[in-house]
C-alpha cells in the first residue's frame, strides 16, 4: 500500500516496533495478499459465461497462466525495495504536500481493497529506484533496499537522496545481490538493474535497439528485462503480435528460461535460428570455406534470380469458352500481365496466385464492351477455367523451395547461370554438393543449407512476423541468419545482443551497422555497456589483452565490483591431475564451479572426473546443491556463467578452432565466465597473445 513517507508501512504494525520489524510485517502482509489474489483466481467459475467450448478452452488458459504468474516464489523476495516521495507522484510539487512511499517487486500486489501492497518494478512510479542519484534525487526523500536470506528479510540500507549532507556511497546490499553464489539457472537482475541498464531496458516499442556489451555487463539481462518491461506497457499490442527470443543453442536457452516467469512472463517463445529455420532436417556439415559462401547475403540474390528463371513469357494466347462464346486474350496482352507482376516486386507465390485473376479480369473487360455485366462470380469461375490454369501453369509454375536449393547445390550449370557475377568460380565449387542428392528427404542439409531454403520459402510466401524479437549472441550469425531473423520482425522491433569480441564463427560479425543492415534494422540505436557488474577485476583485465588481436578498437570491460574476487594461473603436469585438485579446491567454496575445456577434451576429462568420484552435470543440465559442478565444452561456454572457474589449456581451447582469431576469440569466452574466481591450469604453455 502507499502511505504518508514517513509514517509506518502498516497501519496495524506496533509503532514500537523496530523497522526491520516493521518491513517483516509488511512482507507477510503482501505475501497474504498475493495468496488472495491467487485464491480469487483460482475460484473464477466460468460455466455460465462462455458460449462454447472453444472460448471455454481459452478462458480456462488464460486463467491456468494467470495462476502460476501469481505464484508466490518462496526464495524470491516479493520486494526488494521501498520509495519515499517527498511529494505525491504525479501531483504538483507544492511545498509541504503530503509524500507517499512504495514498495518495488516482481509483480503488483493489492489488498482486498484494490491498494497496493508492491508496485512492479515496471510501472512509471518504480523508475526513480533505478534511476535516482543524489545529483537528481527524481523527488525521491528516501531509497531503501532489503537484503534477503531465503526468502527472509533480513537486512536493509538506506539512501537519503534529498539530503545534502549525506555523502553518495556504494551500496553494500546491491554489491551482496551481484556477488551472491549461483546454482543453477540465470536470475532476474530486476533488484540491479543500473541507470545505464534501464534506460535500453525502458527503450519504447517502436524502435529497434542494439547493445553492445563486453562479458559481465548484464546485456542478456538487460535484453530479457526489456521483453518483460515491453510485455508490461505494451501487454494487448503484442499479445496479438507475439514477442520471440533467440538464443545461440539449447543449453543457453534452458540457462534464461526461467528469468521471465520468475517475472510473471509466461507468454514468450524462446528458440535458436536453427530452429526457425528446420524446414528439412539437417543431417550434415559444412567445411567452414563452404558455410562462409553459403551465408553471404549475396546467396539471396543468386536465389531471387533462380526462383524467377521459372517465370517464362507467353508463347500463345488464351481462348475460354463459356457457354457458346469464345473469349480470347492475345499473347501481347498476356505478356503485360506477367511484365506487370513481375515488375512489383511482390512474393512469387503472391503473384502466381494473383495471374489467373488478372487474366480473367482481361476476360471480364471483354465481356462489358460485348454487353454483357459479369460480376465477381463469373471472374472466379473463369480463373478456375482449364484453359486458365493451363497457362498459369506453363508460365509461373509452383516452385518447392527446397527442391530450388537442391538443385542449385547440385546443378553446376543452373548454379553458374544465376550465380554470374555474384560468385566466382570457386565460391561456385565450395557450395557446391561433391555427391549430389537425389531427393529433398534423402540430402544430407547442412545448417547453412536449411537458411537458404528459408531464403527461398520467404521469396514464395511472405514469412509471418512478430511484435518484438530478442537476438541474443548476435555476433555470431552470418547474413544469411540475420536476414532470417529480420524476416520474423519486418514490422515489429527487435532488441540485438552480443560482442563482437567474442564472435567465435569464421562468419562473425565484423560491424553492428553491417549487421543491422543485414536484418533490416538499419535505423537502430546502437548502446555500448562497458561497466562490468559480474566478472571480477582481474580476470577481465587479464582477458582484455586479447583484445587487440581480436577486435581492435572495441573498449575494455572496466569491473565496478568492489569484491576483487580471485585469479590464479596455475602450471601443471601433463594430465588431468592438476584440473581435479582445482575442481576440488573450488567446490569446497559456495556456488555453482564450471570446468571449461577444449571440445576434444571433454571426454578425457568426463572420465577423470568419473575416476575420481567428483560429480558433474553437462551444460543445459540443472545443478544441485550436491552436484555443483559443470563440464563445459569451450563451443558451449558463450553467455553461460558460473561462481568459480576452472579454465582447462588455453592452447587447446585456440588450436580447436579453424584459425587463430577465432580460436582467440573462444578463449576470450572461456576466460570471462567466472563471477568470483578463475584458476587457468595448463601444461603446454600459455598463448603468446596473453602476454
Amino acid at each position: 500500500m502507499s502511505t504518508p513517507a514517513h509514517d509506518d508501512p502498516l497501519s496495524d504494525a506496533p509503532l514500537s516496533a523496530d523497522p526491520l520489524s516493521r518491513e517483516r510485517s509488511h512482507l507477510a502482509a503482501s505475501r497474504s495478499a498475493l495468496r488472495a489474489m491467487r485464491e480469487d483466481v483460482e475460484s473464477l467459475d466460468i460455466a455460465d459465461v462462455t458460449a462454447n467450448w472453444v472460448n471455454a478452452a481459452v478462458l480456462e488458459k488464460q486463467i491456468e497462466d494467470r495462476i502460476k504468474a501469481l505464484a508466490d516464489l518462496s526464495e524470491t523476495p516479493l520486494f526488494f525495495g521501498r520509495l519515499d516521495y517527498l511529494h505525491a507522484p504525479g501531483a504538483e510539487q507544492a511545498e509541504g504536500g503530503e509524500g507517499e512511499l512504495f514498495y518495488v517487486g516482481r509483480r503488483h500486489v493489492h489488498d482486498s481493497d484494490g491498494d497496493p501492497m508492491v508496485i512492479d518494478w515496471r510501472a512509471p512510479v518504480s523508475q526513480p529506484f533505478y534511476r535516482a542519484s543524489k545529483k537528481d534525487p527524481q523527488d525521491i526523500a528516501l531509497r531503501r533496499r532489503f537484503g534477503y536470506t531465503g526468502g527472509d528479510l533480513t537486512a536493509y540500507e538506506d539512501e537519503h537522496l534529498s539530503d545534502p549532507a549525506e555523502a553518495a556511497v556504494t551500496s553494500r546490499l546491491l554489491q551482496q545481490e551481484i556477488e551472491r553464489p549461483r546454482v543453477g539457472p540465470m536470475r532476474d537482475i530486476v533488484a540491479t538493474i543500473q541507470p545505464e541498464q534501464d534506460e535500453i531496458v525502458r527503450a519504447g516499442l517502436s524502435g529497434s535497439v542494439c547493445v553492445q556489451g563486453g562479458p559481465g555487463t548484464g546485456k542478456t539481462a538487460v535484453g530479457l528485462h526489456r521483453v518483460a518491461y515491453l510485455l508490461y506497457a505494451h501487454r494487448e499490442r503484442l499479445a496479438r503480435t507475439g514477442t520471440l527470443v533467440i538464443g545461440p543453442n539449447r543449453s543457453f536457452l534452458h540457462y534464461i528460461e526461467q528469468v521471465l516467469p520468475a517475472l510473471g512472463e509466461l507468454a514468450v517463445r524462446q528458440a535458436t535460428v536453427d530452429d526457425l529455420v528446420a524446414h528439412v532436417e539437417v543431417r550434415g556439415a559444412d567445411e567452414a570455406a563452404t558455410a562462409v559462401v553459403k551465408g553471404d547475403a549475396r546467396m539471396a540474390e543468386v536465389l531471387r534470380r533462380a526462383l524467377y528463371s521459372h517465370v517464362a513469357m507467353p508463347s500463345e494466347g488464351i481462348v475460354v469458352v463459356r457457354g457458346s462464346r469464345r473469349w480470347r486474350v492475345p499473347v501481347y496482352e498476356l505478356e503485360e500481365i506477367v511484365r506487370e507482376l513481375l515488375a512489383r516486386d511482390i512474393r512469387y507465390g503472391a503473384a502466381r496466385e494473383a495471374l489467373p485473376q488478372r487474366i480473367a479480369h482481361a476476360v471480364l473487360v471483354q465481356m462489358e464492351r460485348a454487353g454483357e455485366a459479369p460480376d465477381d462470380r463469373v471472374q472466379n469461375t473463369v480463373a478456375r477455367n482449364a484453359a486458365v490454369r493451363a497457362a498459369v501453369k506453363a508460365v509461373w509454375p509452383q516452385v518447392d523451395p527446397a527442391k530450388l536449393v537442391l538443385r542449385l547445390l547440385s546443378d553446376a550449370d543452373f548454379l553458374a547461370e544465376h550465380a554470374e557475377g555474384v560468385l566466382d568460380a570457386d565460391e561456385q565449387k565450395a557450395v557446391l554438393w561433391v555427391r549430389p542428392a537425389r531427393s529433398v528427404k534423402s540430402a544430407g542439409w547442412s545448417p547453412a543449407d536449411a537458411v537458404l531454403i528459408d531464403e527461398a520459402t520467404d521469396l514464395v510466401e511472405r514469412t509471418h512476423s512478430l511484435g518484438h524479437v530478442v537476438l541474443d549472441e548476435a555476433q555470431d550469425l552470418s547474413p544469411m541468419q540475420y536476414r532470417a531473423v529480420g524476416r520474423r520482425c519486418t514490422t515489429g522491433s527487435a532488441t540485438v545482443l552480443g560482442d563482437l569480441a567474442q564472435g567465435t564463427t569464421p562468419w562473425a560479425t565484423r560491424s553492428w551497422s553491417e549487421a543491422l543492415s543485414h536484418l533490416g534494422k538499419g535505423e537502430a540505436v546502437v548502446e555500448e555497456l562497458t561497466a562490468g557488474f559480474r566478472v571480477p577485476t582481474d580476470v577481465i583485465a587479464y582477458a582484455s589483452r586479447l583484445l587487440p588481436h581480436i577486435a581492435p578498437g572495441l573498449t575494455p570491460v572496466a569491473s565496478i565490483r568492489e569484491n576483487p574476487g580471485f585469479f590464479e594461473i596455475r602450471a601443471a603436469d601433463a594430465g588431468t591431475a592438476g584440473v581435479l585438485a582445482a575442481c576440488r579446491e573450488l567446490l569446497e567454496r559456495e556456488g555453482s564451479v564450471g570446468l571449461i575445456a577444449a571440445d576434444a577434451r571433454v571426454p578425457e576429462l568426463a572420465a577423470a572426473l568419473e575416476a575420481a568420484g567428483i560429480g558433474h552435470v553437462g551444460p543445459g543440465e540443472e545443478t544441485t546443491p550436491a552436484i555443483r559442478l559443470t563440464l563445459v565444452p569451450a563451443s558451449l561456454a558463450k553467455g553461460l556463467e558460473y561462481d568459480y572457474v576452472v579454465l582447462d589449456e588455453p592452447r587447446a581451447v585456440v588450436a580447436g578452432e579453424p584459425d587463430e582469431r577465432t580460436g582467440l576469440r573462444r578463449l576470450y569466452v572461456a576466460l570471462t565466465r567466472a563471477v568470483s574466481g578463475l584458476v587457468v591450469t595448463h601444461a603446454t604453455g600459455l598463448p603468446p597473445q596473453l602476454g
